[in-house]
């Protein structure tokens, strides 16, 4: 195996997984988003963000966000591969609940030796997607192409089916699993309101209120 030119911190991966993740959402990791999906304060991300450009991982572009290069792409999505198989073992071979896969994950994922991968993806039957039904990539590098909307672009009497949650945070997702709204499951849209962007669904014959943000959050096929 190729050595690698330099170590790579815990917080380095995070930070390169979290561009990814913007990237997947919006084609850019802008600063304030990048330090909401961290945790941290907009301003201590300046010197990690100088020290990731000096080392070729992402590009830089002053008043809009920051871009993985191909290096730093390649180095987010081995780390994004093994939290998205680590919340599949968490859920699948554990059985915890999936509201807190992806913290659990975000611990385990720094653990997983290379040569731990191929076994852990046999035992797990070769999942495609993680618990929330976000794809994972594959050896190569390959994100496997979805087509989808957020759930806030279809029209009253719609009827989609949900494929994945593209926000992990833990309550975010034990509030979606108490309504029923889980990847593979059919919604159909009751009622759109203009003036407070609420979004009124069916599941399961049960009709749920959203508001604007939780609703993009889903992504759905439509029927």
């Amino acid at each position: 195996m190729e050595d690698k030119p330099y170590s790579i911190s815990n917080e380095t991966e995070e930070y390169l997984e979290a561009i990814c993740r913007l990237e997947e959402k919006s084609g850019l990791a802008r600063t304030n988003d990048l330090a909401n999906q961290l945790g941290v304060v907009p301003g201590s991300i300046t010197n990690t963000v100088e020290s990731l450009e000096k080392r070729g991982l992402i590009v830089h572009k002053p008043y809009r966000g920051v871009k993985l290069t191909e290096k730093g792409r390649k180095l987010a999505l081995e780390v994004l591969r093994k939290h998205r198989l680590a919340e599949r073992l968490i859920t699948d071979i554990l059985r915890m609940d999936w509201s807190k896969a992806h913290e659990t994950a975000c611990r385990l994922e720094h653990a997983i030796p290379e040569d731990m991968i191929k076994p852990l993806e046999k035992a797990l039957k070769h999942p495609q997607t993680c618990p929330h039904g976000n794809p994972i990539p594959t050896k190569y590098g390959v994100v496997p192409a979805e087509e989808t909307k957020p759930l806030t672009d279809l029209n009253t009497e719609e009827n989609a089916t949900i494929v994945k949650i593209t926000e992990e945070k833990h309550d975010l997702l034990q509030h979606l699993a108490t309504m029923g709204l889980r990847p593979g499951e059919t919604v159909k849209i009751e009622k759109k309101t203009p003036v407070d962007s609420l979004i009124v669904v069916r599941v399961r014959e049960v009709t749920h209120t959203l508001s604007h943000d939780l609703a993009s959050a889903i992504r759905v096929r439509k029927l």
